[in-house]
């Protein structure tokens, strides 16, 4: 019988430290990148409640998040908060009516470490809290080059959610302002009526659009029970990552429907618009490693 060699007890320890330099490079590049980085926003939200907004929410974090994009996240659903239930790690609750917690997150853009901010909106918030940044100086800052500005518009089909387009039109000027089309059930978005769509669509400069598609509802229902990162439900982990044993063919489901997402992300430049430096994290598929990412 062929005896194995046998590995050198000296080599172990520095073996182990070169793996360990190597899961941990990508996340010093990050923050090494950040220090360089001008601060980014990225403000989602909707003058419409039930339209997901926070659903969204969750989706960039995860998606920046597996690009290596290091993200503090605000959660304006004050008291409760429902993004932070999902990522309590990167999130605070904040009151974004209160001059205190204004001063919190827009304060500290330029000397926190952490170079990318994601506030998730309460339901019915956006005009207000568009308009408090253009009553702190913000948007004029934006203007002027001092900060990146993203603002994702998350729509639902009906007409008084389109009317919102108009109303927030004067504060996304200076903005990449998206619209998103969240596909929390079979809508339409009046696409099979241009004139409507072309009445409200129009009256805006926009970054462009988004399209979300639906995710199966009852993979849904069972990442909410979860209460973790759609990536971690993926990755079949809980959140203290322990293994879960979610189902097989509902963490699917949620890979196929971030993966559509990420591909929405990749072709509007989501990462070059907040992160252009940041380095990407290498193609891998969801669920079957330690860390989830995407198919190619």
């Amino acid at each position: 019988m062929t005896r194995k060699p046998l590995r050198d007890p000296r080599n172990l320890s520095s073996n182990k430290a070169e793996e360990a330099r190597e899961q941990l490079a990508p996340q010093h590049a990050a923050q090494e990148t950040g220090r360089n980085m001008k601060p980014s926003v990225i403000v989602i939200g909707a003058d419409k409640g039930g339209v997901g907004k926070t659903t969204i929410a969750r989706a960039v974090l995860d998606y920046l998040a597996n690009n290596n994009v290091i993200t503090r996240a605000f959660d304006t659903e004050h008291p409760r908060g429902t993004l932070h239930r999902f990522h309590p790690e990167e999130t605070e609750i904040v009151d974004l009516t209160s001059t205190a917690d204004q001063m919190k997150i827009i304060d500290t853009l330029e000397t926190a470490q952490i170079k990318v901010s994601v506030i998730d909106v309460r339901a019915g918030g956006l005009s207000i809290a568009l308009q408090a940044l253009h009553d702190m100086g913000f948007l004029e800052a934006v203007k002027e080059g001092e900060f990146n500005f993203v603002v994702f518009h998350v729509l639902g089909s009906s007409i008084s959610s389109l009317e919102e387009i108009e109303e927030i039109a004067p504060y996304v000027e200076d903005a990449q302002y998206f619209l998103v089309k969240n596909h929390v059930n079979d809508t339409t978005f009046f696409e099979w009526d241009p004139v409507t769509h072309r009445k409200y669509f129009e009256k805006v400069q926009t970054a462009g659009e988004l399209t979300i598609p639906k995710l199966n509802e009852i993979a849904y229902e069972q990442v909410e029970i979860a209460g973790t990162p759609f990536s971690t439900f993926v990755a079949d982990k809980t959140a203290e990552g322990d293994h879960a044993g979610h189902s097989f063919v509902l963490r699917g489901y949620v890979r196929t429907w971030q993966n559509k997402i990420a591909e929405e992300f990749d072709r509007v430049g989501l990462l070059g618009l907040v992160a252009p430096l940041a380095p990407r994290a290498p193609a891998v598929a969801p669920g079957r490693s330690g860390k989830a990412g995407r198919e190619r």
